[in-house]
């Protein structure tokens, strides 16, 4: 079957001499971010009325955040990284020892290691083992007792590509009692994320979400927020109006979400250019992005095991997503070798990734395809 891109790869900066199928390491640049940038600059030296232009068109891409993720706007911020967001309940959970936090043995550093100091506290730390591969949604909640404060995973597996099932997990922690955290970095903006049933979700915004490096969103729910006491303060998460003029004072009121997790400025160039990019996508539809990317993954997937290469992502229809990831004897080299014949692909932690998205087509996975088998 053929598929064609949904975005022509003529729309992004340096995709008309290779086959970019790498969007879950790095996706490549829309030039219509140069247009972006230009209004930034020019915000940026217009003085009072610049800067609250700009924080308006902040608040415009909370909304199309909330919009993407189905949650209230109000409970959606911008945090530096993704990595932040796990850490943000590491620091502000009141643990006592004998809790416990449950993730799974091929987790994302990020999430895996955000609990790191807590195990000096005496908190668990049960990272939950995969099966060839396949983490299994059972598995992660037999792991679950009254102890679990939170379970932390990746929405979307970045290094088998596999899509956990959020609501059968946010049942089964809720009845339990614990906070379920996801990462979604490997499918907001290519996956129906539906962070509502979460009581954290944060994504970073350079891969999927075709933005940049600086901002990643993240929504705390109100059960959350209530259990977690804020650890970073500054301007912006105080509420400095109920002080009398500039002479400061021991005391001073918390803002509630969504300015709770910005106690500074975020990089706002950054969250403009995330504003313009998810009105991009939402655009095209976020059905229309999901059902083009996992009938790529399909196909690479199908490919790759006629060519007689080891696929580690599930091919449950339920389970798939944009990742397609294959193990081989030597993946750096061979990654290499792909960049070479002009197809880019990701390799780390001894496994190939192919990333399909809205500017890839049938054509790029048949390149793919027959680059491997010649070499």
């Amino acid at each position: 079957m053929r598929i064609d891109p949904l975005l022509s790869p003529d729309d992004f900066v340096g995709l008309d001499a290779v086959t970019h199928l790498c969007a879950g390491g790095e996706a490549p640049w829309l030039k219509s971010h140069d247009a972006v940038y230009a209004e930034f600059a020019r915000l940026k030296s217009a003085g009072p009325k610049g800067r609250a232009e700009i924080y308006a068109r902040g608040e415009r891409c909370r909304l199309r955040i909330a919009q993407l993720w189905g949650v209230p706007p109000h409970r959606v911020a911008f945090l530096p990284s993704a990595t932040e967001g796990m850490n943000w309940l590491a620091r502000g959970l009141d643990w006592r020892p004998g809790d416990n936090v449950v993730s799974t043995s091929i987790e994302y550093p990020s999430v895996a290691y955000a609990w790191r100091q807590l195990l000096r506290r005496d908190v668990d730390v049960r990272l939950v083992p995969h099966r060839g591969f396949v983490v299994h949604e059972c598995d992660l909640l037999a792991a679950v007792d009254s102890r679990t404060r939170v379970v932390a995973v990746s929405h979307v597996s970045p290094f088998t590509g596999q899509c956990l099932d959020l609501p059968r997990l946010a049942d089964g922690t809720r009845r339990s009692g614990a906070l379920l955290a996801v990462d979604a970095t490997h499918s907001s903006g290519v996956l129906s994320v539906p962070a509502a049933l979460t009581d954290l979700t944060v994504s970073s915004s350079y891969k999927w979400m075709l933005a940049t490096h600086g901002v990643a969103p993240c929504y705390m729910s109100e059960r959350a927020e209530a259990q977690t006491d804020a650890t970073t303060f500054g301007w912006h998460n105080l509420n400095l109006m109920s002080a009398d003029g500039f002479e400061r004072q021991r005391e001073v009121p918390e803002k509630p979400m969504p300015e709770r997790l910005e106690p500074g400025n975020p990089a706002m160039l950054v969250v403009l250019h995330l504003g313009w990019a998810l009105e991009v996508l939402l655009g095209i539809g976020m059905d229309r992005v999901q059902a083009h990317a996992l009938a790529l993954a399909e196909q690479a997937a199908t490919g790759l095991a006629n060519l007689g290469v080891r696929v580690i992502s599930p091919q449950d229809p339920g389970a798939r997503s944009g990742n397609t990831c294959f193990v081989t004897d030597h993946p750096k080299a061979m990654n290499d070798r792909l960049a070479q014949r002009g197809v880019l692909c990701w390799n780390d932690y001894g496994r190939v990734r192919v990333s399909t998205h809205v500017y890839n087509s049938s054509t790029d996975v048949s390149r793919l395809l027959n680059v491997l088998a010649d070499l």
